[in-house]
């Protein structure tokens, strides 16, 4: 443990519903739930087995869709915020091929993010950078190369962002009390992750471990962020991705034709149900990365 100085702190957290619902904003991921409503979105993340039924990568999606014409093309690129440096540097060069890039981060309007950034001082980055030391993996944000020119900020400003929280009464005490209902209704299915964790933790391939267990849970992820949104949405989800989908129109109005947006995996369901209902797109194909190695 004292290799990991923040595990101290992250201790009390070791609850499976809590773990849920701070990976589900730290990593911004989730996997498609079992039973949808009314979305048929593709999973945007899931975790890859082999034939013998163990997980060997947790991946990502990229998905592609075209307006009826072919005139425009948009790819949902999914993120988690900590993965392998390959996986970085293979969204890089995937990257150059856009006319543009949306791309979160809660920042002053057309905010340029300096190669290598090492993130803020943020409880938020502070938990990333614990998760990247604990997994043995990177930071999205000192790998992933945002100077181009193609890259275009497309989200809320921190004084929209508390500005919407508070229009609409989302304060994180009440998604927090969301996450955690739904948490203990998804800890009485079945499964004792906490024992795994703590094995893992203590295990000399502790890294590789933790991944497979924290992997396993993507589809608990993804109900965690179902209850942070509630009925009538979310500022960390739904009014965000109004903003970065503001922004794409007005990229789009600018003569771009093939853009990609590049958010954190549990924003794209959502994401997903926009440009079918408001762009009129078709989703046309799938292609998954894979962000962390479990085998």
């Amino acid at each position: 443990m004292s290799r990991f100085p923040l595990l101290r702190a992250l201790g009390p957290l070791l609850d499976r519903r809590l773990w849920t619902l701070v990976l589900s904003i730290m990593l911004a991921s989730g996997a498609q739930a079992e039973t949808k409503t009314d979305s048929d979105a593709p999973e945007f993340v899931r975790v890859k087995k082999n034939a013998a039924d163990r997980p060997v990568a947790l991946q990502t999606a990229i998905a592609n869709y075209q307006s009826k014409d072919g005139n425009l093309k948009i790819a949902l690129v999914g993120a988690v915020h900590i993965g392998e440096d390959s996986y970085y540097q293979d969204l890089n060069k995937r990257f150059k091929t856009y006319d543009a890039v949306m791309y979160e981060l809660v920042a002053p309007e057309g905010t340029r993010v300096p190669k290598g950034h090492k993130g803020t001082n943020s409880p938020v980055s502070g938990l990333q950078n614990g998760m990247k030391d604990m997994l043995e993996l990177e930071f999205q944000l000192e790998k992933v190369d945002y100077s181009p020119e193609n890259f275009v900020h497309a989200d809320m400003s921190p004084e929209e962002f508390a500005k919407d929280m508070e229009e609409r009464g989302d304060g994180l005490l009440h998604m927090f009390a969301r996450a955690m209902g739904q948490g203990l209704v998804q800890q009485s299915k079945g499964g004792n992750s906490d024992a795994a964790i703590m094995m893992a933790m203590f295990s000399a391939d502790r890294a590789k471990k933790l991944r497979r267990v924290f992997a396993t849970q993507v589809s608990d992820m993804d109900t965690a962020m179902k209850a942070i949104e509630g009925e009538n949405g979310s500022t960390i989800i739904s009014q965000r991705n109004a903003k970065a989908f503001e922004v794409m129109s007005k990229s789009i109005k600018d003569g771009k034709k093939n853009i990609a947006v590049f958010y954190g995996a549990g924003h794209l369901e959502d994401m997903h149900d926009r440009l079918k209902k408001d762009f009129d797109m078709q989703l046309k194909s799938v292609e998954y990365l894979d962000a962390w190695k479990l085998d």
